[in-house]
């Protein structure tokens, strides 16, 4: 790739206030207009120019604390006032701990291989021509998200660092904190020369500037939904921009009968009750008829205030389980509800999962390495796990930074998206004179 170094840029478009009184089918061109512009010049940029605009990024975080946690605390204030529920207002709700995380976790996207440039294959033709496919970016990346203010500094972490411009549009839950979030970063990225255009934020919460985006084709190279099933549903249906999302997640934990119960009951308390609202998060425990200490984990949910709902052959488990409905069994609830099913064997288990899955993330947990490898195979999800809780379908915990969020379509990518999957690639062609005959 490019070694040039970029040190300055002039602003590419009007500032943010004055953007604001566009309607929605104006700005948004507008916006996306000046992101690809910047963007231009964030793909030639140096992975040495990145990694260090990403940690004046993070450093600029740190610095605005005071200021994003007071931007928060509106927030959280103004969603406890509507009835946000718990779960909402846990993901809404950022503290010391988690805007050091934010922070840091755009710092450690600094320090990921960088896969622009990267030659993912090369071979030469009988002719002598050399062929090569090289990764680059994809473009202009439009990230609309609801409550969850770290989306913020990830997308735009993500994008900045695989050489893509982001226009972002956050929830009206988080809108005070998104605005601190990208101020404070836009701060710490332009002092290193990136263009303040290279990360923007859609200046309204007008429902239309999401309709805008959508309809953006031509500008917008790629949307990707971050929140709630009527979001991500109507970004799917009205998207004539390509769509890296997925819909729910609906992901099941199936205890074999070979399972150690310790390891059973702490995987699945920790799978359902560690944040009951992220889209990791246990829905549906599946629990093998000749497993032994089915009870003991089910209560040890239930004396966590977990609510749970079951078949038969659960609700006979325990008197606190209430009767399932059809419909449980394919809801994400996001609280601390869990539809539990007993099975018998791995054979029925699979085919639950093959109904009711959202193929976000299904784990087992066993004793048995035969049966381990026989779900990982046939298991059609974005993430199979063995012996681990759901709760680490997480591209910081997959070692890949932060990320932009989980795909669960066949195309692309799939699982945790991060900076190799904001890239795509192009063939590089290079001959001595040859002609085709």
């Amino acid at each position: 790739m490019s070694t040039q170094t970029l040190t300055s840029s002039a602003p590419l478009a009007p500032a943010a206030q004055d953007l604001s009184s566009l309607p929605p089918h104006e700005l948004v061109p507008v916006m996306a207009r000046a992101g690809r512009a910047a963007q231009a010049h964030l793909a030639r940029m140096t992975t040495a120019d990145k990694s260090a605009a990403l940690l004046a990024a993070a450093d600029a975080l740190r610095a605005a604390q005071a200021e994003i946690l007071a931007a928060n605390a509106l927030d959280v204030a103004a969603g406890e006032a509507r009835g946000l529920s718990g779960a909402m207002l846990d993901r809404l709700r950022l503290d010391d701990k988690r805007l050091a995380g934010i922070a840091d976790a755009v710092a450690q996207v600094a320090t990921l291989p960088d896969p622009v440039g990267e030659v993912i294959d090369a071979t030469s033709r009988p002719n002598g021509m050399a062929l090569s496919r090289v990764r680059v970016p994809i473009g202009l990346i439009g990230i609309i998200y609801e409550s969850r203010p770290n989306v913020t500094a990830d997308a735009a972490a993500l994008c900045l660092g695989s050489g893509n411009a982001a226009l972002l549009r956050g929830g009206s839950e988080a809108v005070h904190s998104n605005r601190a979030i990208h101020a404070a970063m836009v701060r710490g990225l332009t002092s290193c020369g990136v263009p303040a255009e290279a990360i923007q934020l859609i200046p309204t919460q007008d429902r239309d500037a999401v309709g805008a985006m959508l309809t953006a084709a031509g500008l917008i190279d790629m949307i990707v939904p971050r929140g709630g099933k009527s979001l991500v549903a109507r970004v799917q249906a009205d998207a004539r921009v390509p769509v890296l999302a997925h819909l729910d997640g609906i992901c099941h934990t199936y205890v074999h009968a070979s399972a150690d119960p310790v390891m059973a009951r702490d995987i699945a308390l920790n799978a359902k009750m560690r944040r009951t609202g992220i889209c990791g998060a246990m829905e549906t425990l599946l629990l093998d008829a000749a497993f032994p200490a089915s009870q003991q984990v089910v209560a040890a949910l239930l004396d966590k205030g977990c609510e749970l709902r079951g078949d038969a052959r659960a609700v006979a488990l325990d008197p606190r389980i209430q009767p399932a409905t059809d419909a449980d069994w394919d809801t994400e609830y996001l609280e601390a509800i869990l539809s539990v099913a007993v099975v018998d064997g791995l054979e029925p288990a699979l085919a639950h999962i093959a109904h009711h899955s959202s193929h976000h993330t299904d784990a087992i947990v066993t004793a048995d390495p035969a049966v381990a490898e026989e779900f990982l195979t046939r298991v059609d999800s974005a993430i199979v796990m063995v012996n681990a809780s759901t709760q680490f379908a997480d591209g910081g915990e997959f070692g890949l930074g932060a990320e932009i969020g989980i795909a669960t379509g066949r195309l692309h990518a799939r699982g945790p998206v991060a900076l190799e999957g904001l890239t795509t690639y192009k063939w590089q062609v290079r001959g001595t004179g040859q002609t085709r005959p």
